[in-house]
């Protein structure tokens, strides 16, 4: 999808973010910002670069032959390649420092403070940048250096593995950066509001989130009850549930799907019409919501038997017919053809010809078409551009390059 926004009116056009992140979710933050309009320059290590260049090889991510976990978080950036451990590449990213507007970073607590990368250590010289800080668990307490993924932090330790599991059953593991693309969001959104605060009063300052504080908010109903000492028992198997009517069903023909009933005594008629069963609604094991969850597995029963008649796209007709609340549970190789997700403009296509679909930022803003999503850079593909930008000259550039402390080009 091309760009009907001029660069220049995009809504973060002139803002400068340095991301000296790794992995996903901090770098996921700025890949948003970049969409709308930031210049974002991907701070990374000479020879290895971030771990997410090659992460789909390493982890148990769906392989494919384009590299897509990095074409889709790396994209709308410029990449340097600078070690920033030796004094020269400090000194340089000190530079980069003074011309940018924001830094994110998810380095460990400890080796910030090895490299002087704190918010204490920059806010003197530089008090108008929004330095963003994501950890594992956490700025302060016990475990503020405890190494943290989204499965660990996010979904382990937040409760959303052991409130999702079924009883009897061991819990399930998350799936690759799920945890960390939306605490990218909380980061997004911090970052937002220090700008604006920045606008208003001529000073930066530290924001921070933590995959542990991302996975409490999105875990936050079952959170919040259990601040107050209330708990749910682990959740019944399907074929036993709390409510026949908020539960999973398989058609003739292999699909699932979801139905998300709350207000029974609404939908319960047309409930009976869309399976062509008015028998139900004057059943008497049925009647009443309470009874309908007291004989939730006999309904189940009843439902499991009915759905199994027919194909999906048949029901799929009869419960809209009756506006009930409802999904199909999607395969994800079905997203490429899922004609709302197309509409909807969260699957859009690219610029990037490896790569011709992929995910927009979870947001819209009217008027406003962002960056298209292009390939992501190389490694160091623009550390002469960015340095000479930053005022460093052209013999001192190539000195940087000699020492191996710039890589790339």
């Amino acid at each position: 999808m091309k760009s009907q926004t001029p660069a220049t009116e995009l809504p973060l056009a002139g803002l400068r973010v340095l991301d000296v992140g790794t992995y996903i979710a901090a770098p996921v933050a700025t890949t948003v910002l970049g969409d709308y309009g930031a210049d974002v320059i991907k701070v990374e290590q000479p020879g290895s670069g971030d771990p997410n260049r090659v992460i789909q090889a390493s982890h148990a991510y769906p392989k494919s032959p384009v590299n897509y976990p990095w074409e889709m978080d790396g994209r709308n950036k410029r990449s340097i390649a600078l070690d920033i451990v030796r004094p020269e590449g400090r000194a340089a990213l000190e530079r980069l420092i003074a011309g940018s507007d924001v830094l994110v970073t998810n380095f460990p607590l400890r080796l910030r403070e090895r490299m002087r990368l704190r918010w204490d250590d920059l806010r003197d010289a530089h008090p108008r940048l929004v330095y963003a800080s994501l950890t594992g668990f956490g700025e302060a307490g016990p475990e503020r250096d405890q190494p943290g993924f989204d499965s660990t932090a996010y979904f382990a330790r937040s409760g959303f593995l052991d409130i999702n599991r079924y009883q009897d059953q061991p819990p399930h593991f998350s799936m690759p950066a799920a945890g960390d693309r939306a605490t990218a969001m909380s980061i997004v959104s911090a970052v937002m509001i220090a700008l604006l605060r920045r606008e208003r009063s001529g000073r930066g300052g530290m924001v921070s989130t933590s995959l542990l504080a991302a996975g409490l908010w999105s875990n936050g109903v079952a959170v919040q009850a259990a601040l107050l000492g209330s708990t749910l028992p682990l959740r019944p198997p399907r074929d036993r549930p709390r409510s026949a009517l908020g539960n999973c069903y398989l058609c003739r023909d292999g699909r699932w799907f979801s139905i998300a009933l709350p207000m029974e005594e609404r939908f319960w008629p047309g409930l009976c019409r869309a399976l062509d069963r008015p028998e139900l609604e004057l059943d008497t094991r049925f009647a009443t919501t309470a009874d309908r969850r007291a004989n939730a597995a006999e309904l189940t029963r009843v439902f499991d038997a009915v759905f199994a008649n027919e194909d999906w796209a048949y029901w799929r007709e009869r419960l809209m017919a009756e506006r009930m609340i409802f999904s199909p549970i999607t395969r994800v190789e079905d997203l490429a053809d899922d004609a709302q997700a197309r509409a909807a403009q969260a699957v859009i296509e690219s610029d990037n010809p490896a790569m011709p679909l992929t995910l927009a930022a979870p947001f819209r803003i009217d008027g406003v078409e962002p960056r298209p999503a292009g390939p992501a850079p190389a490694l160091g593909e623009h550390s002469t551009q960015i340095l000479l930008e930053a005022g460093v000259a052209a013999d001192e550039i190539a000195c940087l390059r000699a020492a191996g402390i710039v890589g790339g080009s």
